[in-house]
């Protein structure tokens, strides 16, 4: 069976999103970060990067969202792929920006002893999440084709796009100034799959 290690309110849920829309059996394995769970040597044994979300699979553990949700569809939920290839890629362009923009745009509120060691520097990171936040639901709100990413199906993206779409109220970002990004997040939010990693706690 696979295992999934992950924390409370973080991208780790993109992975549970996936698993549970092809039913796929896994284990759920919490990670402490309150306690600092990530950063001792039992942890780094799994992921040495101390981070989730780290997949436990029969070959190996793989540690990237963007990989593991490629090997989900390879291996288990291909319906979340487009078989068209334009169309996957277009996939892949939202969840690439979602891994190198968007997501780092978030982690600069609280990350940013990641890229300066200066406190200050910290500050105005955190100051400027609002702001970066916002263009990020500019552009992600321009692509939406309603309910979902690109129409009826779900995909990858949207997996990975619903995590990060809760975080906003927290970064600043009022949801309501993107009302076709608040309809998808309503819209994935009834799924049985979403709703489930709600229950878990995986979701704030």
């Amino acid at each position: 069976m696979l295992k999934l290690y992950w924390a409370p309110n973080t991208i780790a849920s993109a992975t549970a999103i996936v698993l549970n829309e092809g039913n796929v059996p896994w284990e759920g394995i919490r990670v402490d970060f309150a306690s600092g769970e990530q950063t001792k040597p039992a942890f780094h044994k799994v992921n040495p990067k101390g981070r989730v979300p780290a997949l436990v699979t029969p070959e190996g553990v793989l540690t990237e969202t963007g990989a593991i949700l490629e090997y989900l569809a390879a291996t288990e939920v291909p319906s979340l792929v487009p078989v068209d290839p334009l169309h996957a890629a277009r996939m892949r362009e939202v969840m690439y920006f979602l891994a190198s923009t968007m997501h780092v745009n978030h982690a600069h509120k609280m990350r940013g002893a990641r890229w300066a060691d200066e406190k200050r520097s910290w500050a105005d990171m955190t100051a400027k999440v609002p702001e970066t936040m916002a263009l990020s639901c500019t552009y992600i709100e321009a692509l939406i084709a309603g309910p979902f990413l690109f129409g009826d199906h779900v995909t990858l993206a949207d997996a990975w796009l619903y995590p990060i779409s809760c975080w906003l109220e927290a970064d600043g970002v009022d949801i309501a100034d993107f009302p076709k990004l608040a309809a998808f997040r309503a819209a994935m939010a009834s799924r049985p799959s979403v709703r489930t990693a709600h229950d878990m706690g995986m979701i704030g």
